[in-house]
């Protein structure tokens, strides 16, 4: 599948419009889904389907709400490395700096220390997606109590560069600051929502590669998300990103450095009804051009669906001996629904279309998770 952002004079820029084909309001969508503010607040989140466009003004909301709620009780602090010249010892010394300056003969000494500051790297990220979502969202009220926010953080002390991903990827939550968590998940939720809308512009602009593997994985994780959200309180258990094991009678020393590891993308169980769905998500067109037919599907993929099922039965767990594969992939205008039942495994081949309506999305994710053995009668 390939992105673009397309825009000429006179016609909506991409936030008002697509991303190659998949309109951005669903890619926002998909965000929402693969967030871990959606996790947290799933049930106050579901049914924003049927209005997407609002999702950037409800997650600034959420985003404006936390941060109000966490300046009341103090934003909260961490510990920055300084290095200064000063008239009394704190820290460590800096002899090298202190002898180079000649700084004891005016009383002075360089020292290197640690600060408590609100000027950490996670205040400055909220304080970046503060001023991002300001751009995507409708209601000016709302971007304007981001904007004072914003420059409010900065009045206080925040005001360093915003770290990237990677970096907030590794930050962790201790006890003291579990209050925290709602604020960074709808900062994330903010500053992803504001990435498509850096691609406006005047003409075609194929998106780079690194693009198209973040939407790949957006698409895993907002799968992820969805079902986690919606099933759970069904009684589903939803697991995500699970390993599964090889059946191995008998080995040789080596083998387990080169025997692959089969990890999913995510197992669906419900134990009232028996049932295991065992599913894996691709970012590619479910079919390709086969030597002798004009469309088949990709080998590799069927493989690997199979491997997953069969490699987990005979061990005496009923659900593994019954369970059910799907491989999904996305799709723009053209559906696929297909299934087969091998040796007493149904897999189902099936697509979602993200250039529909989000209802629509919604509703097939569902609809992929029913029997399908009434369609095989």
């Amino acid at each position: 599948m390939s992105l673009a952002a397309t825009t000429t004079p006179g016609q909506p820029s991409p936030e008002a419009g697509h991303i190659g084909r998949i309109p951005v309001r669903n890619l926002w969508l998909l965000m929402l889904y693969a967030s871990d503010l959606f996790r947290a607040r799933g049930a106050g989140l579901v049914g924003l389907e049927d209005s997407p466009d609002d999702l950037p003004d409800l997650v600034a909301e959420i985003l404006a709400h936390s941060v109000e709620k966490r300046q009341r009780r103090q934003l909260s602090q961490g510990y920055r490395r300084r290095d200064a010249v000063l008239n009394r010892v704190r820290g460590r010394i800096d002899i090298l700096q202190t002898e180079r300056h000649l700084l004891l003969s005016r009383g002075l000494v360089a020292c290197e220390f640690d600060e408590l500051t609100i000027d950490t790297p996670r205040n400055r990220f909220v304080r970046a997606a503060l001023e991002s979502v300001c751009r995507i969202v409708r209601r000016q009220d709302i971007a304007h109590r981001c904007r004072s926010l914003a420059t409010g953080m900065k009045a206080m002390g925040v005001s360093g560069e915003a770290p990237g991903r990677a970096e907030m990827s590794v930050d962790r939550f201790g006890r003291d600051d579990a209050d925290d968590r709602m604020m960074v998940a709808a900062a994330k939720l903010a500053m992803d929502m504001a990435l498509p809308t850096e691609t406006a512009g005047n003409q075609v602009l194929p998106l780079p590669e690194r693009e198209v593997t973040w939407v790949r994985r957006l698409f895993e994780k907002a799968i992820g998300g969805f079902y986690d959200v919606v099933l759970s309180p069904l009684g589903w258990c939803v697991q995500c990103g699970g390993t599964l094991t090889w059946q191995i009678d008998r080995k040789t020393d080596g083998i387990d450095k080169i025997l692959p590891t089969m990890r999913t993308d995510m197992v669906l169980e419900h134990k009232t009804s028996e049932r295991r769905i065992v599913i894996d998500t691709k970012f590619t067109s479910i079919v390709t051009s086969g030597w002798y037919r004009e469309e088949t599907l990709r080998s590799g993929y069927v493989y690997q669906i199979y491997a997953y099922l069969r490699s987990q039965t005979g061990r005496g767990d009923a659900l593994a001996d019954s369970a059910s594969g799907l491989l999904l992939h996305p799709s723009v205008g053209e559906e696929v629904d297909q299934t087969a039942v091998i040796q007493g495994h149904s897999i189902r081949f099936a697509t979602v279309d993200l250039a529909t309506s989000p209802s629509d999305i919604r509703a097939r994710l569902l609809s992929l998770c029913a029997p399908v053995w009434k369609a095989l009668s």
